[in-house]
């Protein structure tokens, strides 16, 4: 897991101004300091810093300030209301001082100063309940190896790459010990290495079983790794020892969702909304269940129960506007629009905000106030991401040099050679829901969701501490064996098993697995393979508009969207290349404009014999987790088509980007 990078200009800065405050030099390092925020005026560290030197010289008032500037860019930031409290002690304001430390020390446990500050603002405000609880908490801290503690702060502010080694070589040096094991795994968990995290998990509940949170981070890490069932044996242990705890309780739901199970999943939410009636997230998990099996009225009440709970709370505005067929009366708007410039609010309400605000003022047919919106959720939400579009280029030159016709008749015949899966794959709002709701309506075949499981094979091909921009995969395409490509091919029918009912054929609409047609050919040889393709301004456009749960990073600006739909479009000229006949190509538009011969096209191409449920597809009632879900259960419609062209006057910019994708996507 651990990438070292040259130390930048600006650290070396903090790190010097850090050793001189240390030395008590805050005189000093006050001017530093704000000249190196002159040229990095949002660093974290630095306004930091500068507030401390503030406090530390009695300009209490300029740090109160400093503070401030930094809550609106950083809001979940532990030292930030740790730096504030002191400040409120400073200015003997205890109520103030223990609500900004109790902030702290709930956003990250690991805050010695800030633990040790509660136990005597407590005594002194003669809470000895409260003073006693702190007590225990800074004596636990204090049992720490201080590596263990400094690591664990680092992790609950987000600085993984700083907390990894650290925890690392302690281990390293000390052999086991289980909170450095456990605080490793949750590490490799946030960074999405998902072996170690496994392996580091099981190899601590060996040593101690009876570790709960060590359990609890176990069945998490299942459920990443699509492996419901097992989480759900995880969490009946867990839960057989606490049956009312609302976190046990809240993986026992993601399981049974994971597993298609949404009635057994409202279920426990509703339970669990009834023991806790204030709680905004746990009414929002209940929408997003009703939302899947069509229980819209129902859906749209538990958002707006989440919007109540939490007025600042964005997602539940975002997952009203995701409904698609909702409305937002004109208060609802003019409060969401309040909110999203309170100075106090946090990135993801406010870009989850601007999003539901770009689809109320585009629902009114007002395009520019929409765009206004749209394009400043897209600035935000790629402001904290990480996206790096060379990952995908490289990956996709890559595939082109290995997965040649000569490579893949070479492996002739290798795989498992059950026919079972149906890939629908693709961009993002290609149209891909619908095509997948067409095929389920087929006696013959089950719909299930997007998978993961050809992404984890992708992961293991990958191997450990792969650089993205020189990966393992997919060169090492060329160490598999047939046994190999059999084993992997089996191994993928056997863990997506869970997912099906009976129906001698299944679909897998991840989008992106696109990127893996190689792969799946290797191991799935007879598996049917669909290409969901759309006009690139409207799928591109689509796409600008969305707010996606998790991941699809490419799809928060105008450039990255239209980089990614061209190499996409590359990628996929390369396949028909390298394996001619193999993919079916489905176009959108093709679909809305003739859907009985598009529907007979797709079944023809799946061995399938034609039945009149395909084409009234949207009376399917089976559970849908897209955003198309709504759609999906409504006739086909030509008003999605050419949604873009109210947004034509600021959609130069992407028109330009596409290029020659503008016509080249129909060939």
């Amino acid at each position: 897991m651990t990438t070292t990078l040259p130390q930048s200009e600006v650290e070396a800065a903090v790190q010097q101004l850090k050793r001189q405050q240390l030395d008590g030099q805050h005189a000093d390092v006050l001017p530093q300091a704000a000249g190196w925020l002159n040229k990095w005026p949002e660093n974290r560290d630095l306004l930091l810093i500068q507030a401390i030197s503030q406090r530390h010289l009695g300009q209490i008032d300029d740090a109160l300030a400093t503070l401030q500037r930094m809550e609106r860019l950083y809001p979940g930031f532990s030292r930030l209301h740790q730096e504030r409290g002191m400040c409120y002690v400073a200015q003997r304001d205890a109520a103030s001082a223990i609500n900004s430390l109790l902030i702290a020390v709930n956003i990250n446990p690991a805050l010695p100063a800030s633990w040790n500050m509660l136990v005597g603002l407590y005594r002194m405000t003669d809470d000895a309940d409260n003073a006693a609880l702190a007590v225990e908490h800074l004596t636990t801290l204090q049992a720490l190896p201080p590596d263990v503690v400094t690591a664990t702060s680092l992790f609950s502010d987000g600085d993984l790459a700083s907390a990894e080694p650290i925890v690392r070589n302690f281990l390293v040096q000390n052999g086991n010990h289980p909170e450095a094991m456990r605080l490793l795994a949750r590490i490799a968990l946030a960074m999405d290495v998902l072996d170690d995290a496994e392996a580091l998990l099981e190899a601590l509940l060996e040593l101690v079983p009876d570790y709960l949170a060590a359990r609890y981070d176990y069945a998490q890490t299942l459920i990443r790794r699509q492996r419901h069932t097992e989480a759900l044996q995880q969490v009946d242990l867990l839960l057989a020892l606490d049956p009312a705890n609302l976190d046990y309780r809240t993986v026992a739901a993601t399981a049974e969702v994971g597993l298609g199970h949404n009635e057994r999943a409202i279920e426990i939410y509703c339970d669990m909304y009834a023991d806790a009636p204030n709680s905004w997230d746990i009414p929002l998990w209940l929408g997003h269940a009703l939302k899947t099996v069509g229980r819209t009225p129902e859906a749209i009440d538990s958002y707006r129960a989440a919007a109540a709970a939490r007025p600042d709370f964005g997602d539940a505005y975002w997952s009203l506007a995701n409904l698609k067929t909702f409305r937002f009366s004109e208060d609802e708007v003019v409060r969401m629009a309040e909110v999203e410039t309170a100075p106090t609010i946090r990135l993801a309400d406010r870009y989850h905000l601007c999003f539901a605000l770009g689809k109320a003022h585009e629902d009114r047919g007002d395009a520019e106030s929409a765009w206004t919106y749209y394009d400043r959720g897209n600035a935000l939400k790629r402001s904290e991401n990480r996206y790096v579009p060379e990952v995908f280029e490289t990956n996709t030159r890559e595939q082109a040099r290995i997965c040649t016709r000569q490579f893949f008749s070479a492996r002739s015949g290798w795989g498992d050679p059950g026919p079972d899966p149906i890939f629908i794959l693709g961009l993002p709002r290609a149209g891909s829901t619908l095509l997948e709701q067409i095929l389920a309506s087929h006696s013959q075949v089950e719909g299930t969701h997007e998978l993961a499981n050809i992404q984890r094979i992708v992961l293991d091909l990958q191997g450990p501490n792969s650089d993205l921009l020189e990966p393992r995969y997919p060169a090492s395409l060329q160490e598999l064996t047939s046994a190999d490509a059999a084993r992997l091919g089996a191994r993928f029918l056997d863990e997506t098993r869970v997912y099906r009912s009976g129906r001698p054929f299944f679909i897998d609409k991840m989008p992106n697995n696109f990127r893996h047609i190689g792969l799946i050919h290797l191991l799935l040889p007879n598996a049917r393979i669909i290409d969901a393709r759309r006009d690139p301004m409207s799928c591109c456009f689509s796409n600008l508009k969305q707010l996606f749960a998790q991941g699809q990073e490419f799809s928060y600006g105008v450039d990255d969207i239209a980089r990614y739909y061209r190499t996409y479009l590359d990628l996929m000229q390369h396949w028909d290349d390298a394996l001619p006949g193999r993919v079916l190509r489905v176009q959108h538009e093709d679909v809305v404009n003739d859907l009985e011969t598009s529907v007979r096209r797709i079944l023809d191409y799946c061995e399938l014999d034609f039945e009149p449920g395909c084409v009234d597809f949207h009376q399917n009632r089976r559970s849908v987790r897209t955003p198309s879900s709504e759609q999906v259960r409504q006739p086909i419609f030509r008003d999605g088509l050419d949604q873009w062209r109210s947004f034509e006057p600021w959609l130069e910019p992407l028109k330009i980007a596409l290029g020659d994708a503008l016509t080249r996507y129909r060939d």
